[in-house]
């Protein structure tokens, strides 16, 4: 199964086309629309969510609500496109209009311009921007359905926001109603904390960052492999993470922590009883040699903060080198919600392609049973 995406951040909207999708897969326009809505939310985001008001327009390979075999496209349009198309047209664009050459910190302007030889950050921004994570979400989304046929659940909580961190471990079922949450906590006194403290990053004209984590239960061993480094589990889900825009670090189970342990405290004994080989302990995140070992999945991203700040920092302008301010077009404060919705999203995908990798099958009849029979 392999992912496309294509789409500017003020261009007519955002595509995915979605290839090696089994026929006869339900696919719910209402529940991508509810997981766009999410990626939206959040304590922290800015004016654009009120804007946009992502929906999602399902275009080919799906028909009467299944999936045909065929590739799937799928739009979400940019409705702010309407005030950008004298600037943003691929026909007729005035491209000397809304220019942008002072080029912003911690994002990919300067880089981009360089590499492919603009003289516009704008080229680059268009489409670096996290905008583009829309249509993962969408694609993401359809590959949860596939999951959610074999019996497997993916969710997630924000575990940290601008260095409030829930140090608490909690079971997959404690987090059935976290997206009710203005910050995605569980715990209410911290999201108040946290949103006081986003209240103050705002008034300074700052930004703030966070920690998501990703939870996945229900997926059967061995997906993944330990034959072939290109071939692990935890490489390509760590590499989808990392694919977010604003990701800066991955962790898988103790993750780093492990490191600072002895190898008696880290690794999982090993058990066997009615249920079979089991583990008491979950310390390797659900994934070992490279490949699910049956456990529930645990995976963290931590976000840097949004690199587009109110008040700008300190730059250089592309057209005269000159000292200057970096550009500032809408931004928010804080979308630490957006990334966990978006992380879950890419690890669904992940997650259905490694599954589909092992199973191969034109049909969704034929890989759930092909899934059943797995031990």
């Amino acid at each position: 199964m392999k992912l496309t995406t294509a789409g500017e951040s003020h261009g007519k909207g955002l595509f995915a086309i979605i290839e090696g999708l089994p026929a006869n897969l339900p696919v719910h326009k209402e529940e991508i629309d509810r997981y766009l809505a999410l990626r939206q939310g959040g304590y922290g985001r800015g004016a654009r969510q009120k804007i946009e008001q992502d929906t999602v327009n399902i275009l080919a390979g799906v028909r009467g609500g299944l999936t045909l075999g065929s590739p799937v496209c799928l739009c979400v349009e940019n409705r702010d496109y309407v005030h950008w198309e004298a600037y943003m047209s691929p026909e007729q664009a005035d491209v000397s209009a809304k220019r942008v050459t002072c080029l912003r910190p911690g994002h990919a302007d300067l880089t981009g311009v360089l590499k492919f030889r603009q003289t516009d950050a704008r080229n680059i921004l268009e489409r670096a921007s996290a905008r583009e994570t829309a249509v993962r979400v969408a694609a993401g989304t359809v590959a949860r359905g596939l999951l959610r046929e074999l019996g497997v659940e993916v969710g997630g909580y924000v575990r940290s926001v601008a260095g409030v961190t829930d140090g608490r471990e909690y079971t997959f079922e404690e987090l059935g109603g976290v997206k009710d949450s203005p910050l995605f906590m569980p715990s209410a006194a911290l999201c108040k904390q946290a949103m006081a403290r986003l209240d103050a990053v705002k008034e300074e004209k700052d930004t703030a960052g966070g920690v998501v984590e990703v939870r996945v239960k229900g997926l059967k061993s061995g997906f993944g492999s330990c034959m072939t480094y290109g071939e692990k589990l935890d490489a390509a889900l760590a590499g989808a993470l990392m694919s977010i825009q604003a990701i800066k670090g991955v962790e898988v189970g103790m993750g780093f922590a492990a490191a600072q342990a002895r190898g008696s405290e880290v690794h999982d004994e090993i058990f066997y009883g009615e249920r079979g080989f089991y583990r008491k302990t979950n310390r390797a995140g659900g994934i070992e040699g490279g490949m699910s070992n049956g456990e529930e999945i645990v995976l963290r991203a931590a976000m840097k903060p949004i690199p587009t700040l109110m008040r700008g920092l300190n730059t250089v302008d592309l057209d005269t080198r000159a000292p200057a301010r970096a550009a500032t077009e809408r931004s928010d404060v804080c979308a630490v919600c957006a990334c966990e919705v978006i992380a879950e999203s890419v690890v669904c995908f992940v997650l259905a392609q490694k599954v589909l990798e092992r199973l191969g099958a034109d049909t969704l009849q034929d890989v759930c049973e092909r899934y059943a029979k797995l031990p």
